[in-house]
């Protein structure tokens, strides 16, 4: 187990901001992951849990505390079982699931981060989510200071939400299990329209697994959203904001909005989210909002290859950041009344 003082965090996250931590460890067990959580939890110290940084904006003061980077192993098949220790690089595990053939998380390569993150988010991307897959999740509770095993059902996954990430201070997720599906070669069916399209099948079809993971990581390179150190438009932490999930009525005085400002031919993206819910695209909403690829003309600027992607173009500070993210609330707000929420985790700020 590595300790370092004073230590910067901003390296360990993919907008590559913020100021360093009081103290950081970093440990490879779940042992030693344990130990450094009841360690702080003991002497009371604020405790700040680091898995991959990709879902993390960190303020440029800095974290007063012990940071906990969670760098654990392991990758264990059994059957179309399959378990990953929390610090495993998510899309290197999905590219070995995607060479033993077996069917689930296919779609979801390319995203930056940790497995043990996956569940926390209920990461999810071009028609899959972890949740259709995971079987339990292995935790610390700090609560309780006991290693638990909790199944789907308890996990309480929704869209980008889950347990863990209602009561974020009580448990550490340590390893995460899936079932995949062996179709003796084939993607899970293909649920997205953008990757059907980018394939050449209709929605429901199977391909190859090979060839759903290509698509996507083409399909995800093309707006930004694969990690590549020369590529500041991949500087950022995917995408900023959540897509809105609205109530009927909440969707008609958006529709009502739409209109009045863009015509009356104008149609929003609308999908089904549940009875009486609709959900609509942030990304669009940025759009129309008038904050178009690549706005802005600090270092910190929307992507120009997406809109729903705020990026560090090189030497941004946090505030930077979030001055830029508060632009575009306000914006969204003033123009179609809704409120974006964002994705990322914020350390020492807020929106």
């Amino acid at each position: 187990m590595q300790e370092l003082h004073d230590a910067p965090l901003a390296p360990l996250t993919t907008f590559r901001l913020g100021g360093p931590a009081t103290r950081l460890i970093t440990a490879t067990t779940d042992a030693e992951v344990i130990a450094a959580v009841r360690e702080a939890d003991d002497s009371g110290a604020p405790l700040l849990l680091i898995g991959g940084g990709s879902n993390l904006v960190i303020g440029d003061k800095g974290f007063d505390g012990t940071a906990l980077c969670i760098a654990t192993k392991g990758f264990h098949l059994d059957g179309t079982g399959l378990e990953l220790a929390a610090g495993e690089v998510w899309t290197d595990a999905v590219a070995r699931t995607v060479e033993s053939g077996l069917a689930g998380v296919e779609c979801l390569a390319g995203i930056p981060g940790s497995a043990g993150a996956t569940p926390i988010q209920n990461v999810g991307a071009y028609g899959q989510e972890v949740s259709s897959t995971i079987t339990e999740v292995i935790a610390y509770d700090r609560r309780a200071r006991e290693t638990v095993t909790l199944t789907n059902d308890e996990c309480a996954f929704s869209y980008r939400h889950s347990r863990f990430k209602a009561d974020p201070e009580r448990y550490v997720v340590l390893r995460v299990r899936f079932r995949l599906e062996d179709a003796q070669g084939l993607s899970g069916p293909i649920k997205y329209a953008e990757t059907a399209r980018a394939l050449g099948v209709e929605p429901g079809d199977r391909v190859p697994l090979a060839a759903a993971r290509e698509t996507v990581l083409k399909l995800r390179a093309g707006k930004g959203m694969v990690l590549d150190p020369e590529d500041h438009d991949t500087w950022s932490a995917g995408s900023f904001f959540t897509n809105p999930i609205l109530t009927d009525v909440e969707f008609a005085a958006f529709h009502a909005r739409v209109r009045e400002r863009l015509g009356e031919q104008a149609e929003p993206p609308a999908y089904a989210a549940g009875e009486g819910h609709t959900k609509t695209s942030a990304a669009w909403l940025i759009d129309k909002a008038g904050f178009t690829k690549g706005y802005g003309t600090g270092p910190a600027r929307i992507s120009t290859k997406h809109t729903l992607a705020l990026t560090n173009r090189g030497g941004a500070t946090t505030e930077d950041l979030l001055t830029l993210a508060r632009e575009v609330v306000a914006g969204v707000r003033e123009a179609f009344g809704i409120t974006l929420v964002s994705e990322p985790v914020t350390v020492g700020v807020s929106l």
